[in-house]
């Protein structure tokens, strides 16, 4: 069984004031072409966090929704006592980048998530202590309860995963990928009755997420508007291009995580 990814995509959503749009443009070429992707904009994706050990080893992607909250896959298993956010990051193999180290107070993983099917596939992280916003540091706007997502919408993923699948070897720096959306019944010819409601699906164009992208995002552009629509949860062992990956379908859980956030 494949692990998770991370996507980024453009999205309606109802907006919380100052989400979504990034001080430092991306550059995205929706050419179908973090596996058969390109290296981001440096800051151009603010919202997108590295899941880590307290030794700095990266292993998992995340999105921060506010200055106190991130949301990333429940499959990742962050452990407050043993991982730390890294809000800021660009290039992990870089030491000279002004990021911030964020330690988390709890983490509150969906009380329907099943590791074996993977569905419900989705953690909130609360930071001990709040995040400073800035230019390569601000939330994406998450996508409404009532989303209707057309197929075929074109979205965009990010992550420090996997970039070939002749090896095991994680990005250094941020990539990024163009993928369209797949309908569920489009999905469920490639995976059958694994895809759930709470699921979303998206690339077999030629692209791909991949290991070590899982929790990160999904997003799609409205206006000028990044809104968060899924989260990197599984897809084909060997993240195969013309296999769609699956997403946690962020309206889907919107209840859930503004009633999470809401207690505090």
């Amino acid at each position: 069984m494949a692990f998770l990814w991370a996507i980024t995509c453009l999205a309606l959503a109802s907006t919380v004031s100052g989400c979504g749009v990034p001080t430092i443009s991306p550059s995205v070429q929706y050419s179908e072409r973090i596996i058969n992707g390109q290296s981001a904009v440096s800051g151009s994706w603010p919202w997108q966090v590295s899941l880590q050990t307290r030794s700095r080893s990266h292993f998992c992607g995340g999105s921060l929704i506010n200055e106190n909250w991130v949301v990333t896959a429940a499959h990742c298993e962050f452990s407050p006592y043993s991982h730390v956010v890294v809000l800021g990051e660009y290039d992990l193999s870089s030491s000279s980048e002004t990021v911030q180290v964020k330690t988390v107070s709890k983490a509150v993983t969906h009380p329907s998530w099943n590791a074996n099917t993977l569905n419900n596939d989705i953690t909130l992280l609360k930071l001990s202590s709040p995040a400073q916003l800035g230019p390569r540091v601000s939330p994406v706007c998450l996508a409404a309860s009532n989303l209707a997502l057309p197929s075929s919408m074109q979205c965009v993923t990010t992550g420090w995963g996997r970039t070939r699948t002749t090896s095991n070897a994680l990005a250094t720096r941020l990539q990024q990928v163009s993928l369209p959306l797949i309908s569920q019944s489009q999905c469920q010819q490639y995976w059958g009755s694994r895809i759930t409601s709470s699921m979303l699906c998206a690339g077999g164009a030629g692209a791909s997420s991949c290991q070590g992208d899982s929790g990160g995002p999904l997003v799609y552009q409205n206006g000028n508007i990044w809104t968060l629509i899924g989260i990197v949860s599984w897809g084909s062992s060997n993240c195969n291009v013309r296999t769609p990956a699956i997403y946690t379908r962020v309206s889907h859980f919107r209840n859930w995580i503004d009633q999470v956030v809401a207690q505090g």
